[in-house]
């Protein structure tokens, strides 16, 4: 079946989010995301440093606090630290300061992604994905200025070409709350309201159009989309198909017994788990030429530049839970 913008079903309550705007900056605390306002003022470059980090503590931070809950393939990762002590922090520190933003740089499923943008760049050498770039609380503008040094630090290690995509389909999960008299409720709460790439408009990334359409499988109670690629992890048992299986157990399906066919398997968990089908028309798809003047020169995007998407016009309907 196949679902596209049907509504939130009458009777649940749905928790209040700001739309975003060009405006507002987005922040993310274990997956909740909140907003800052340019003139909320206070970000202090000289509190704030970037610096590489370790696989382990980029993907302990981006599975802790993206809605997404997951870690791309990556090649190498830049962590925002601070000694601003005014914002709370989710309790990782690296070097001594808090770390507060993680941007992951990775390997796409695909060379393609990259050489329909960078055909004169060598896939995974000199062009490269931006597959995470999530900021806990900190000032607004805080992501600009980390992106531009996370580009620079990516430059020094041979990138010229970045390729990014934003999400435009809002995403809903449900929460399920019991008051001290033990009475319950369940409520539907925002876990992403879409995204048209803002921040990469703000830092001058060229606009190339919507990556190709494709049939999402959709967890409407976790506001989770399955990917393609870790679902044939289990059917052809491949490397890394009992992680999978894991993480497909937490989300609601039976445990595998021994010797039960993993094809067969799979499909009663995403029948138990309530999987369906959604189509995506595409993400909205940036490119960034780095390097110094004379590098982002010689870089060619093959694909034609295209609008600004906004927030206003460009995000989907969210999807019923």
């Amino acid at each position: 079946m196949l679902i596209q913008g049907l509504p939130v079903r009458p009777g649940t309550q749905v928790s209040e989010v700001r739309s975003p705007s060009s405006e507002n900056c987005q922040r993310w605390d274990k997956g909740k995301p909140s907003w800052r306002h340019p003139t909320d003022g206070g970000f202090d470059a000289s509190l704030y440093t970037v610096t590489p980090l370790p696989e382990a503590a980029a993907r302990a931070f981006v599975e802790a606090e993206h809605y997404a809950g997951s870690f791309p393939a990556a090649r190498f990762s830049f962590g925002l630290l601070t000694r601003d002590d005014r914002f709370p922090i989710n309790g990782a520190i690296v070097d001594g300061q808090a770390l507060v933003g993680v941007a992951t740089f990775s390997t796409p499923m695909t060379q393609r992604v990259l050489t329909q943008v960078f055909p004169d760049l060598t896939p995974y050498e000199e062009s490269i994905e931006l597959g995470r770039f999530v900021l806990t609380d900190t000032p607004a503008n805080a992501e600009s200025w980390f992106l531009r040094r996370a580009f620079q630090l990516a430059a020094a290690a041979g990138i010229r070409g970045v390729v990014s995509f934003a999400d435009p389909l809002p995403r809903h999960r449900r929460v399920l709350e019991v008051d001290d008299d033990g009475t319950s409720t369940e409520r539907v709460e925002v876990t992403t309201p879409g995204h048209c790439g803002l921040i990469y408009q703000a830092t001058n990334a060229t606009a190339c159009g919507r990556s190709t359409p494709r049939t999402l499988n959709y967890h409407p109670r976790r506001g989770l989309v399955l990917s393609e690629r870790t679902l044939q992890k289990v059917r052809a048992q491949e490397s890394g198909a009992a992680s999978a299986e894991k993480h497909l157990v937490t989300l609601g399906a039976p445990i595998r017994r021994a010797g039960e066919d993993p094809r067969a398997w799979l499909r009663d968990a995403l029948e138990a788990m309530q999987i369906v089908k959604v189509r995506h028309p595409g993400n909205w798809r940036y490119a960034f030429a780095i390097g110094s003047p004379s590098q982002r020169r010689r870089v060619r995007i093959a694909l034609p530049p295209t609008h600004y998407p906004k927030p206003a016009t460009d995000l989907l309907p969210a999807i019923a839970t």
